[in-house]
């Protein structure tokens, strides 16, 4: 295992358990993080597992709470109701989620663009809730009733989209729908524990063919950078979100989605004709980076960008590799059109 990948994870793990509860979309940062850092992953198997470590710091902060809420089932209305309106919520989502894994991940996920502009769409529609005054009608999750949770989780859905914000969405319906800040955050703590497990078990399901014991190492590095700092967020969120509001993040989220945005024309290359050499080096780098999918594509199956690939194997996107591709395409005479794009790596010994 690279030094190089357990860097990535370790990063990867921190923006995990510093996004995941916060209304910014924790998928879009660590697609963005990935895709800077040069690496994807088959099924993005890495993103959803880290996001155990995510899951185990949301019980470990909230097992006090819960383990009172489990000894009140048997004699407790207000328990009894509580327990079913957050598994009433998460209902819709994992539906949904369940019937469109297949376009959700191989589709979504994919459109990096749609991601970017989601990104700043809601960021601007959390500006503008976070704005609105409201006369909040419930201020304690365990009066939320049935109907309301409902509806929260209907909002839940949206979120399949990347880009959305799981918590964010459950945030902005819940203001919407009468409660106040504080518990709209709180509720989305709650509805998180049976969303993200059930987001991970059906993805470690259907992923289970192509994990092998490199991604288990790599994800077990993230799990614990994501736990770590995950149990810190929560702690401090709500008490934030109770004095600021979310206005923070979203204009982080539209600063983010902005960033990607610009990234992605300036290096997401292009698919019209390539230009002349007189153009800074674009058409030696673009003649490069489609060279090295091709090959390493054909060498190992299309799994370019796994999350154990060597460094010479590095997905084209990453910013890091941008130099060499350039030296790489010159020294094989691209730009004088004496070889063709797909022998460039066949090149790099001699």
């Amino acid at each position: 295992m690279q030094t190089e990948s357990i860097v990535d994870a370790v990063i990867l793990g921190i923006i995990e358990g510093l996004t995941e509860f916060i209304p910014v979309s924790s998928t879009a940062h660590l697609l963005l993080a990935g895709k800077l850092l040069g690496f994807e992953n088959p099924g993005k198997t890495f993103e959803v597992l880290i996001q155990l470590g995510a899951i185990l710091a949301i019980l470990t902060v909230y097992s006090g709470r819960l383990w009172t809420i489990a000894r009140k089932l048997p004699s407790d209305p207000t328990a009894r109701r509580f327990t079913a309106a957050v598994i009433i919520a998460f209902l819709p989502a994992a539906v949904v989620g369940a019937l469109g894994h297949s376009i959700i991940k191989g589709i979504f996920f994919e459109s990096l663009y749609m991601i970017w502009g989601v990104l700043i769409a809601g960021g601007i529609i959390l500006l503008l809730v976070d704005r609105m005054t409201f006369t909040p009608r419930f201020t304690n999750v365990m009066d939320y009733p049935i109907g309301l949770a409902f509806r929260i989780g209907l909002f839940q859905c949206l979120a399949l989209v990347p880009g959305v914000s799981r918590s964010g969405a459950t945030i902005v319906g819940a203001l919407l729908m009468g409660t106040d800040k504080r518990s709209a955050a709180e509720f989305s703590f709650f509805l998180a524990m049976p969303t993200m497990a059930g987001a991970f078990a059906y993805d470690f399901y259907k992923n289970r063919d192509v994990i092998d014991l490199a991604q288990i190492e790599l994800v077990a590095i993230g799990f614990v950078a994501a736990f770590i700092v995950a149990v810190l967020v929560i702690r401090s969120f709500l008490d934030f979100v109770s004095r600021h509001g979310f206005a923070f993040f979203a204009w982080w989220r539209i600063l983010v989605g902005g960033v990607g945005i610009v990234l992605l024309a300036v290096f997401g290359g292009s698919s019209g004709e390539a230009t002349t050499a007189g153009s800074d080096g674009a058409a030696a780098f673009e003649l490069a980076v489609r060279a090295e999918a091709n090959e390493i594509g054909w060498q190992d199956g299309g799994k370019a960008g796994r999350l154990d690939a060597e460094p010479g194997e590095r997905a084209p996107f990453a910013l890091r590799r941008v130099r060499d591709d350039i030296v790489d395409a010159q020294h094989a005479d691209l730009i004088g059109g004496k070889q063709l794009p797909g022998q460039v790596l066949q090149n790099r010994g001699g």
